[in-house]
């Protein structure tokens, strides 16, 4: 009976190191993105661009009656858009009278808004949906034993994840935005409006990181610590509630106090507040889109709690990004809660990723 050699034959290739992030993130979108629920909140996370767009319009349309009305070239009162223009315009605290100081102005307070109010509170759900299986998963199924018999290191694997959810992150907060900027670009009179505003891209891109990099780093730090989906997205979930809650509580005391201290109690009292920021109406001056107002972070009231809470804290930044905080002891202690956060769950994250193979 003859003899096979059964063995292993040899291979005379070279080995390729590196490239396991981007396959582990490839691999990963695909499989996020065969949930139809995500795909439903993705879709139902563009609705809100759709609003703003329509607030960009009216703007600009506002910014046109009033240069025609100005310049005698019509004598025409503001149709409905540019009626809605000038009241984005009053809620933001710019005036017609400038056109290009005030373009820059309300076109920065109006992506402020969006990315502060509505793409902020869909972005929590988002992230519940997609991370708390990214590592969970892996250590349930022992996948690791899978990924760190290739060559793939600790950092490739960590930063597959983070591409993975920051991908989807993404869609919802800066791709919004820049397709936001882009639409006020094209209904504006020039394209020399792009020159006009070319800072608000980067202005973008940095708010999106801010929210980005301490979000997603949290939430796979939650992950990492059970091998139960379910822990990990209860986890998520109620450290966004509890802090709420808990900033809520705070502000609503603080708030309560100064209204029995009366009108002794001026800001200038008050060590957190160094002033009102810039271009903010005189108070008691009117604002029919207060929900618009507050949302660009117009609020004479220092937000001295906005560090206990992640979405809140978040929102002070995006104001100091885009140049409507400018109160540094309100901002400071927002940025040390986001550093802190985004640094302890990055040192979760090294310490659980290689337990398994430890154990």
């Amino acid at each position: 009976m003859p003899l096979h050699d059964v063995g292993y034959r040899p291979w005379s290739g070279r080995p390729r190191l590196g490239g396991g992030a981007a396959v582990i993130a490839s691999t990963g979108i695909r499989l996020a993105w065969q949930n139809r629920w995500l795909r439903r909140v993705l879709l139902f996370a563009w609705s809100p661009a759709i609003m703003f767009a329509a607030g960009f319009f009216a703007f600009e349309q506002a910014l046109d009656d009033a240069s025609l009305a100005a310049g005698q070239a019509a004598s025409r009162r503001l149709d409905g858009f540019g009626t809605l223009g000038r009241l984005v315009a009053d809620s933001l605290g710019g005036s017609l009278e400038d056109p290009a100081a005030t373009r820059r102005l309300v076109w920065s307070r109006l992506l402020l808004a969006f990315m502060r109010a509505p793409q902020a509170m869909l972005l929590a759900v988002v992230v519940g949906l997609v991370a708390p299986r990214l590592i969970a998963g892996d250590l349930r199924a022992k996948a690791w034993l899978v990924y760190f018999t290739r060559p793939v290191s600790r950092s490739d694997y960590i930063l597959g994840k983070v591409l993975v959810l920051a991908a989807i992150v993404s869609l919802i907060t800066f791709l919004p935005a820049i397709v936001l900027w882009v639409v006020g670009v094209l209904v504006s009179p020039s394209v020399r409006v792009a020159l006009a505003t070319w800072d608000l891209p980067v202005r973008i891109l940095a708010a999106a990181a801010a929210v980005t990099i301490p979000t997603v780093l949290l939430a796979l730090a939650y992950s990492s610590l059970t091998t139960e989906s379910r822990i990990a997205a209860f986890a998520w979930f109620a450290t966004w509630v509890a802090c709420w809650i808990a900033h809520g509580a705070l502000s609503g005391a603080d708030l309560a106090a100064r209204s029995r201290a009366g009108p002794a109690a001026t800001a200038a009292d008050d060590p957190f507040d160094d002033g009102p920021p810039p271009l903010v109406r005189a108070r008691g001056a009117p604002r029919r889109l207060g929900w618009l107002a507050r949302a660009a972070g117009i609020d004479d009231t220092p937000d001295r709690w906005a560090w206990l809470s992640p979405f809140h804290a978040q929102g002070v930044v995006q104001a100091w990004i885009f140049g409507t905080e400018t109160r540094w002891p309100t901002v400071l202690p927002s940025l040390v809660s986001l550093a802190v956060t985004a640094g302890g769950s990055l040192l979760v994250l090294f310490l659980r990723v290689d337990a398994p193979a430890r154990a």
